[in-house]
């Protein structure tokens, strides 16, 4: 069953979301397989922190009041579900810049040099931030996992987070780029994790070097706003948009750290869409690779499932009263002379923003 968002007096065309009503289905077992093999982190990730989770996992839907803003583990795998078929009829959303494939050869290169390897991922969806082939590139060589905008999640995002890593022996540090929080503990696990490389070398007779870490991740996920707070300098180019980072570059910390920037590296090919969808929502994704109305008419449907957002957010936000169906057309309406790009622009920027709380997209798999 299609939606359509209705064309009211729009001077644009009149814009179709194919978005289905919630099925009772049970996730193909194809997208749980993608989903697991992007969960499941190898023993050889280390991360700092993480606290046992607040939340219950039982969450009444009729009820006012949501439980720390988080949603129950039955009702996160609904919003799975729903996801999946949502995207099924839209157009793919697909990225791949051509400085990509040049730096993802150059990085693997670089990953021979280096003694530990940072992996930065995003707070709201570690999971669909996670690259596929990154087991495969880094083997057993030692890693940090970061979950960079911790600022951007809730405290019980956080924990329910911290908690599933913690079940697999792994623990998380969290970071806030911008403001610097989690940067001195993760300078301090880097060269923690890669002491033995010049006690190997004083062995040998050879004067001792700083240690190298390589930092990794998707685009946009915070890599260079974390080595500028760590540098406490702008040696890194850094803006809120994906592919600002165009060449790898190495930076001193120090006499006892190096650091590798990179660009970020994305799959030639994302088959997960439910995924894609969500680094779209989250800016993690080139803009023309999506198109912005079919994004956010999905955001506005996943933000009325969360109890901690709601129709009654969006309500106060846009003083508007329409159904999900049709709330960016009514916006565009009510805000921007039937523009309904300019509407669907204005509530994945005011989501970027945390106008509607600070809330992830991705739950951790049970």
């Amino acid at each position: 069953m299609g939606v359509q968002i209705l064309g009211l007096c729009s001077p644009t065309p009149a814009a179709w979301v194919h978005v289905p009503e919630t099925r009772n289905k049970s996730l193909p077992t194809a997208a749980l397989a993608t989903t697991a093999s992007l969960s499941s982190p190898p023993p050889t990730i280390q991360v700092v922190g993480g606290k046992t989770p607040s939340w219950n996992g039982n969450v009444n839907y009729n009820s006012s009041v949501p439980v720390d803003g988080f949603v129950g583990d039955a009702d996160w795998v609904d919003l799975d579900t729903d996801l999946y078929y949502w995207t099924k009829d839209l157009r793919p959303v697909q990225w791949y810049p051509g400085h990509i494939a040049k730096t993802e050869k150059e990085l693997k290169e670089q990953l021979k040099l280096m003694d530990v390897v940072i992996e930065v991922r995003d707070a709201r969806i570690p999971l669909s931030t996670t690259h596929p082939q990154m087991d495969l590139w880094l083997g057993n060589r030692k890693r940090i996992l970061v979950l960079n905008r911790e600022d951007m999640i809730s405290k019980a995002d956080r924990n329910a987070w911290a908690n599933y890593f913690s079940r697999q022996g792994i623990k998380a540090v969290f970071s806030n780029g911008k403001l610097g929080m989690g940067t001195m503990k993760l300078s301090r696990l880097a060269k923690s994790l890669a002491a033995g490389v010049n006690v190997k070398r004083r062995a040998k007779g050879l004067l001792p070097r700083p240690v190298r870490a390589g930092i990794v991740g998707y685009p946009n996920v915070g890599k260079s706003s974390l080595i500028n707070r760590l540098l406490k300098r702008r040696m890194c180019e850094a803006a809120p948009r994906p592919g600002v980072t165009r060449e790898l570059k190495w930076v001193r910390f120090g006499k006892e750290l190096e650091f590798l920037d990179s660009p970020g590296i994305i799959p030639m090919r994302i088959s997960d869409q439910s995924a894609a969808i969500k680094l779209a929502i989250c800016d993690d994704i080139g803009e023309r690779s999506y198109d912005v109305v079919d994004v956010a008419a999905i955001l506005v449907r996943m933000l009325t499932m969360i109890p901690s957002v709601g129709v009654k957010a969006l309500h106060n936000r846009y003083k508007i009263d329409a159904d999900e169906h049709i709330f960016i057309q009514k916006l565009a309406v009510h805000l921007f002379n039937g523009d309904t790009h300019q509407a669907a622009f204005r509530i994945l920027s005011d989501f970027r923003k945390g106008k509607f709380g600070w809330v992830a997209l991705e739950r951790p798999p049970r």
